[in-house]
């Protein structure tokens, strides 16, 4: 199909010439026989505007001035006798057709020199570059178009884009294009197919183009291949959320002794409480009342226990969790009595200013469960070498100016050095001489996916202070 196309075209402009050139003759030969008062010369502006096809500037200057001189040389071939004033008025009119076209001529095909440098220019990216009306019809399939998607211009153009490539919207097309003509302009995401049928995903930019009374006449699509990109980031939140659980489960073995503290307290209630249940059936006049109490405490105690256990599941699980609304003080409560023992251990008060009406925040309970866990025993490892006032930890929760969720964690530590600072929050860097230096890292990958941020400030006397920023969510009512 295509070497048939080629042919043609090269068939065609072989034609050219030999066509301009009987063309050419033939006016000649006519009106060197007609009378001189009747106007055949003004044909040779069709010589000029068929030669404006395959000659340059200058060959068109040279053909106009060929048709110019055989209309002078038709007329001095006629009787002077014939030669009468309207003869000569419509050589005049002839010469300057003549003059006119090849300027016209001129004057489009330098428009049209200059359009085909700036469409060579858009050959010249390796962007994709589709234009298409607003039928969805490829109207301009650039070099890059070609080689991202295999289809030759010739194939492409004529062709619906979308059945061709396949494409995959993140929405419906008519939603689509109602908001690119509203707006003009759309840029996201889709999934289209190669010519192989390789499935690839494109970083896709459109613009409508408008005509002059403001109706739109074409979109203009600008592709790039994005499909390496896209793996990448899924290998990477694929690596991220692997040492995100690494690091819960080191957290969760330097919490040990406070996880064994917090189950061994409902179970030692248990077996009292079992005990005591015992006696009271035992006694001779049986006191139930007393033995359904104590039974009760027992359930209590167990659903306590139950819960305790259920909460290191969930810190222990492997993957990636769902988002959805949480409440920030509630987590803040379930995280508390895992590390109330290492509070103890290292003679640290804990203390809790929590904001009664704090609006939900959307999140991974979970993620964000390690997110405090890893701030509150960083505070309480600043807090080892204090000896000269009390040790202290101050957790706060709060509605900032921003109306954005905000926790602060505040140690009475030993505090950041301005150096430090910069540093703190980046992989591998660590103050500790056992630490990884992964453990902030990991709470600003998870904060900053959650659209938050997560940011380290000195305390006036003392400390640090860990704040940490999440927008509010707000439900929609249905």
């Amino acid at each position: 199909m295509q070497n048939l196309s080629r042919a043609n075209k090269q068939s065609v402009s072989f034609a050219l010439p030999i066509a301009a050139f009987f063309i050419a003759a033939t006016i000649f030969v006519v009106d060197s026989i007609t009378h001189p008062e009747i106007a055949v010369a003004p044909l040779y502006a069709a010589v000029v505007l068929l030669v404006v096809r395959f000659l340059d500037t200058r060959g068109v200057l040279l053909v106009s001035a060929g048709c110019m001189l055989l209309a002078v040389v038709s007329a001095l071939l006629h009787d002077r006798a014939e030669l009468s004033a309207i003869a000569f008025m419509n050589l005049f009119a002839s010469l300057s057709a003549i003059v006119i076209t090849t300027y016209l001529v001129l004057q489009n095909q330098s428009s049209n020199l200059l359009l085909l440098e700036q469409a060579r220019l858009l050959d010249v990216t390796h962007d994709a570059i589709v234009a298409r009306n607003m039928q969805d019809i490829v109207t301009y399939w650039n070099q890059g178009a070609e080689g991202l998607y295999g289809w030759s211009r010739d194939e492409a153009i004529g062709q619906l884009s979308h059945q061709l490539l396949k494409t995959e919207f993140p929405m419906r097309l008519y939603a689509l294009k109602e908001q690119v003509l509203r707006t003009g302009r759309w840029d996201g995401e889709l999934l289209q197919k190669r010519r192989d049928g390789t499935e690839i995903t494109v970083a896709s930019r459109w613009a409508i183009q408008l005509d002059s009374r403001g109706k739109p006449v074409a979109i203009l699509e600008t592709n790039n291949d994005i499909t390496a990109r896209k793996q990448a980031q899924e290998m990477l939140q694929k690596t991220q959320t692997e040492l995100a659980h690494v690091t819960r489960m080191t957290t969760l073995g330097e919490l040990v002794a406070s996880i064994a503290h917090e189950v061994n307290q409902p179970m030692a209630a248990i077996v009292a409480n079992g005990e005591a249940s015992l006696r009271w059936l035992d006694r001779e006049a049986p006191n139930l009342e007393e033995a359904r109490r104590a039974i009760e405490r027992i359930i209590s105690e167990g659903m306590r226990s139950s819960d305790v256990i259920s909460r290191i599941r969930e810190l222990s699980r492997k993957g990636h969790g769902r988002k959805k609304p949480q409440n920030l003080n509630e987590i803040i409560e379930e995280v508390i009595p895992l590390v109330q023992r290492a509070a103890a251990d290292r003679k640290v008060s804990l203390q809790l200013d929590e904001e009664p009406r704090l609006p939900e925040v959307l999140g991974d309970r979970v993620e964000l469960q390690q997110v405090i866990i890893n701030l509150l025993m960083n505070a309480l490892e600043a807090t080892e070498g204090v000896m000269d006032r009390p040790r202290e930890l101050l957790i706060r929760t709060s509605l900032n100016q921003d109306d954005n969720v905000e926790l602060e964690v505040r140690d009475s530590g030993t505090g950041i050095s301005e150096e430090h600072r910069d540093r703190l929050f980046s992989p591998f860097f660590t103050t500790k001489a056992h630490g990884m230096g992964m453990g902030l890292s990991i709470c600003r990958s998870i904060i900053q996916d959650h659209d938050g941020r997560i940011w380290a400030s000195r305390n006036p006397g003392a400390g640090t202070t860990m704040h940490v920023s999440l927008p509010a969510h707000r439900r929609t009512a249905s």
